[in-house]
């Protein structure tokens, strides 16, 4: 670590955060970053010297526990305490991002409303525009080379670069699997499969394209090409994205060989962060579909693999309503075949998504907890199930989806949260 004093400044480079994920009720940082500080604001940066978060310090900032978050793909997000009354309950985190895109949030405040918050953005870039006249100043090389990078990198140039992210692996990521929370969305995209096999009627995020595996040479292109992107600030990445929505079914060697290519190329076991993570969608089908030898191979690789599929509803009417293409007794199926992989394998954990809304057949609850309660003897910690609420952003319908939410959860022998849908 290296300290520079220059005029209201306080600049400060290669800090050393957390080398481990870690679930707790105060900011945090991970791996190594540098930072500028001034009366105001803290602003950090990742080893490209590109912004990554913000903070304000002053008496107009909303709570000295939450920050901004820059994404790979140029979002704001905002983390918010939520008073700490139920987050961790409903998240399984003690933060709860808020983006400033709309998203399936049950919370009705926007942060970004919040003129401060507002303000530490424009302030950022106040900043940019003065750090970019400062590296010409005679202050130590390794100061001077930190002020070059972050001074380069204004907010053109790093929608230019989320931009590139895109076109570099042939596709947006339009949503991350719920499991990601666990690295805090911290994940390298690598596109295996376009689409997914049923393009259901009520998804907000589907391809109208058939589904459609990728090539061998285009994963080893776009791994050689994100290797770059990713520069200096790879380091910081200990975990690898399959997409985009059925992953699985791209089949056992498609997804070995994604994973351990990416797994060599990243030098994941390398990582400033300890613990290398794998996580990919899965569709009822494509889990069915999946021998043992697929699992056999995934639990010998060095990371841990997380792998989500779309239950939706264990109800005919519901499935029906939603447009699944699927049956209550695939439902079934695919729920046992859960429970088996999460028992037999050590490094795989696979969780499944059902939706929450108020329209939806009485049905819809009433299969849920019978499909738990004639499955499990007792509650579990391995194998996570996540409700997706049919709500608008800041709708005040919500509040009574939130409800019903602890409801089902109350009877649920697995761990149970809101997905909170984001992108990156």
């Amino acid at each position: 670590m290296e300290v520079c004093r220059i005029d209201d400044l306080d600049v400060t480079i290669n800090r050393e955060g957390s080398c481990e994920f870690a679930k707790v009720s105060y900011p945090i940082r991970y791996g190594r970053y540098s930072e500028i500080r001034t009366p105001d604001y803290r602003f950090q940066f990742n080893l490209n010297g590109e912004i990554k978060f913000i903070r304000g310090l002053d008496k107009n900032w909303p709570d000295p526990l939450e920050w901004l978050k820059r994404t790979a793909g140029n979002d704001w997000v905002y983390y918010s305490t939520g008073g700490y009354s139920g987050v961790y309950d409903s998240f399984g985190e003690y933060y709860l991002p808020c983006p400033s895109y709309a998203s399936n949030a049950t919370y009705v405040n926007d942060p970004f409303e919040n003129n401060a918050v507002g303000s530490a953005i424009t302030a950022w870039t106040g900043l940019q525009a003065r750090i970019s006249q400062m590296a010409f100043g005679p202050f130590p090389r390794n100061i001077k080379d930190f002020l070059t990078l972050a001074g380069r990198n204004g907010p053109n140039v790093l929608a230019t670069k989320a931009r590139n992210l895109h076109e570099l692996i042939g596709g947006n990521i339009t949503v991350l699997p719920p499991d990601t929370r666990h690295v805090d969305y911290e994940v390298i995209p690598i596109i295996v499969a376009d689409s997914c096999l049923y393009r259901c009627g009520f998804c907000r995020i589907k391809s109208h394209q058939d589904f459609s595996p990728r090539t061998r040479e285009d994963i080893k292109k776009q791994i050689q090409n994100l290797k770059a992107f990713y520069g200096h600030d790879i380091k910081n990445y200990n975990s690898v994205f399959l997409g985009t929505h059925d992953a699985l079914n791209a089949g056992h060697k498609l997804i070995m060989f994604a994973a351990e290519k990416a797994y060599e190329a990243f030098d994941l076991g390398q990582s400033n962060i300890k613990g290398a993570n794998l996580f990919l969608f899965g569709s009822v089908d494509s889990l069915l579909n999946c021998d043992d030898s697929l699992f056999d191979s995934l639990n010998s690789l060095p990371l841990k693999t997380y792998i989500n599929i779309g239950l939706e509803s264990a109800d005919k009417n519901t499935l029906d309503i939603i447009r699944k293409p699927i049956t209550p007794f695939m439902v079934e199926q695919a729920f046992t075949r859960m429970l088996e992989v999460n028992r037999r394998y050590e490094r795989i954990e696979i969780t499944v998504n059902f939706l929450l809304g108020y329209h939806l057949p009485p049905g819809h609850l009433s299969s849920f907890i019978e499909l738990t309660e004639n499955r499990l003897d007792k509650p579990y910690s391995k194998g996570a199930i996540y409700f997706s609420p049919l709500v608008n952003s800041g709708s005040e319908q919500n509040r009574g989806i939130v409800r019903k939410f602890y409801k089902i959860k109350a009877l649920s022998p697995l761990p149970t949260y809101i997905y909170l849908i984001q992108r990156l």
